[in-house]
């Protein structure tokens, strides 16, 4: 008889499926930047693109990392998986609003790429913080 999967896991899988579309956005944004961007844009916004782009896909691929450790560290799950939420907002909030300003040019968006930032760099704590609490 199948069960239905721990609410933690169905959050892990979110997070997995997540990663791999920002993995693909990121791929593909990248690409755009560097291919048909600059064809109508500045140089300035090019780079935007391809720092957003940057940033989204290592996250992409530490949303991975931290369902894998989720999986192999059961004491820091809570933790792996708030990790993973942080890296999805700063995913959306920081490259969002890196490609809003180099398509839109400046805007209230920028404010918006801290908050990312900010995400980002709670979700390192939270992988950080993983080594600790494991049970004797």
């Amino acid at each position: 008889m199948m069960t239905d999967p721990a609410p933690q896991d169905a959050r892990a899988d979110r997070l997995l499926l997540l990663a791999g579309l920002f993995g693909a956005v990121a791929v593909a944004a990248g690409a755009y930047a560097s291919h048909g961007l600059s064809a109508i844009r500045d140089a300035r916004a090019v780079e935007l693109w391809q720092m957003a782009s940057h940033y989204q896909l290592i996250h992409a691929v530490a949303m991975v990392a931290t369902v894998l450790l989720y999986r192999l560290m059961p004491h820091a799950g809570r933790r792996l998986l708030a990790a993973g939420l942080a890296f999805a907002i700063g995913s959306v909030l920081f490259p969002g609003a890196l490609y809003a300003l180099g398509w839109w040019g400046p805007s209230a968006m920028g404010a918006v790429a801290p908050l990312g930032g900010l995400s980002f760099i709670i979700g390192w704590l939270l992988v950080a913080s993983a080594a600790f609490g494991r049970g004797r």
